[in-house]
């Protein structure tokens, strides 16, 4: 069981984002053939035939304009996959999303006006382990009273994963 709660795009959000990204534009839905793909609408892997689309997405922007914090700089937007249509949303499964072993994740904290103050690399032990690497990786995160989120991105690509707010 996680002790930190891994948060998928809101899905008010996820819908804006279907007719238009954070870059502006439309969204250019496709059916993927493969699988495999994180929608981070509901935090797991696409399935062959599932229509997605991949958008532009700028995960400080909104959580900026509900506290008032000014990222800045900080407001970075890039790729993440989303349903093309509604979306049943997350399902608490006890474990950390995208969390296969050998995947390498930063895991980037930021301040209440947005500004990056950390960062940590995170080397996805095997599944086993793969809760208590995360789990340790976000008390360290929250160990500092100035962080008050924490995002997860890809090491490779960069792609924003899932948030975590200090509990």
């Amino acid at each position: 069981m996680t002790t930190y709660e891994a948060r998928p795009i809101e899905p008010e959000v996820v819908r804006r984002l279907r007719r238009r990204d954070d870059a502006g534009h439309a969204a250019e839905p496709f059916t993927d053939g493969v699988g495999g793909a994180p929608l981070r609408c509901c935090l797991r892997p696409s399935e062959p035939g599932e229509r997605i689309a991949l958008v532009s997405y700028a995960p400080l922007r909104r959580w900026a304009a509900r506290t008032g914090a000014h990222p800045g700089a900080y407001d970075e937007q890039g790729p993440v996959f989303v349903h093309a249509g509604d979306c049943a949303g997350a399902v608490p499964s006890g474990s950390y999303p995208f969390a296969h072993p050998g995947a390498l994740r930063t895991v980037r904290m930021y301040d209440a006006e947005g500004r990056i103050v950390g960062g940590r690399l995170l080397e996805v032990p095997d599944a086993a382990v793969a809760t208590d690497a995360y789990d340790r990786a976000f008390s360290e995160a929250f160990a500092d009273p100035g962080v008050v989120l924490a995002h997860v991105r890809a090491l490779g690509y960069g792609c924003f994963q899932f948030e975590v707010r200090r509990p």
